[in-house]
């Protein structure tokens, strides 16, 4: 019996739209991941890209658990001396809130070029409102 590969050809993309309202960010963003990579599919394959196209809407909505949204900080740094800023998640949630769940699905990507290749087929917003019905079928 030979070991089954799957080939680039045979992979089916479909496309998720998740609304975020109301959700825990940290598990909003592993079930973005999960689709992503694919791992809901019994085809996975930890070389290939298998996963799925996701839009994530309402990300202006999104709740987080404890006292994370006064306490949890973002960092960056210029690479000049004195260049390290801070900026806390409720600051970022007003500013750039698509961001936000940007970074938490990224983190759970792999680090390589298959996590770009990964990351480039999530679309986050922050309304209601995405460009891409008549991908999902809900322009029908």
């Amino acid at each position: 019996m030979k070991t089954y590969s799957v080939k680039e050809s045979e992979i089916e993309r479909r496309w998720h739209v998740i609304d975020a309202a109301d959700k825990v960010l940290g598990k909003l963003a592993t079930e973005a991941a999960r689709l992503l990579m694919g791992k809901d599919k019994p085809m996975f394959c930890r070389h290939l890209d298998t996963g799925d196209y996701v839009v994530i809407i309402n990300a202006e909505k999104i709740r987080v658990s404890g006292n994370k949204l006064e306490q949890k900080l973002y960092h960056r740094h210029s690479g000049y001396p004195g260049g390290f800023k801070s900026i806390g998640l409720e600051e970022m949630l007003k500013t750039k809130p698509a961001w936000v769940i940007e970074h938490a699905v990224k983190g759970m990507l792999p680090k390589n070029r298959l996590g770009n290749s990964m990351m480039k087929k999530l679309k986050v917003y922050a309304g209601d409102s995405h460009p891409h019905l008549a991908q999902t079928g809900a322009g029908k």
